[in-house]
Parts: C-alpha cells; structure tokens; sequence
C-alpha cells in the first residue's frame, strides 16, 4: 500500500536552487524551476506510482533540463477541470507556464517527464 503523505523533494530542491544560484541563474527562474521541478516529483508519485521518483538534472551554461521518472508507461495529459474550485489537475498547465519546454518519454519501465529552462528567460 502507497503511503499517503508524500515524498519529501526538499533536499533535491534546495540542490537545485544551489546548483542553479551558483551558475548565475536568475533568482526568478530559480523560482520557477523549482516550483516546476516539485509539480513533476509529487505527479511521479501520485500518478506514477513511485515512492522516490528517480531524478535527473542537466546544467548547461545557458539550460536546465530537469528529468523525473516514474513507473508507469502512461504518457501525461494535461487537463482542464470542469470544476474551477478542484485541488488538482493544474500541475502540467503550471510547469507549461513556468518553463520553455516539457516533454514525456516512454522507457523500458514506464516515463520520464521533463522540463527545460533557458538562462535568459
């Protein structure tokens, strides 16, 4: 049985945050990729079945691509809730909003879903 609290993404966040403020990054797309980065982890582990979604991040000098893999071979969707007062379904439009670029891949053993960032955004 999947435990109902989540996975705590605190550590990774706070790796990202000084990976990206020592590169020079700006304080604002700091925010964003994290923000984007948490919205892809807890959606790994809700939807994806995975209890510590495995994570890959790429930093080049002028982009961050943040990988997040799950277990599942279904490729997200984003949706539109029929009912604007609901706690979810707002993850994929959010990290679309925040980022340049998102994508899914299928792997042998599920997905991984990722986002990229350009330094000048």
């Amino acid at each position: 049985m999947r435990a109902l609290i989540p996975p705590d993404c605190s550590l990774a966040r706070a790796e990202l945050r000084a990976a990206l403020t020592s590169a020079g990054w700006p304080p604002g797309v700091i925010d964003d990729a994290e923000l984007a980065f948490q919205e892809l982890y807890i959606n790994a582990w809700q939807h994806g079945g995975c209890q510590a979604p495995p994570v890959l991040v790429c930093l080049r000098p002028a982009m961050l691509r943040v990988s997040v893999c799950d277990d599942c071979p279904d490729l997200p969707s984003p949706r539109i809730s029929a009912d604007p007062y609901a706690v979810s379904g707002r993850g994929l439009h959010l990290v679309r909003a925040l980022t340049h670029r998102v994508g899914a891949d299928s792997t042998k053993t599920g997905k991984v879903v990722w986002f990229e960032l350009d330094f000048a955004a």
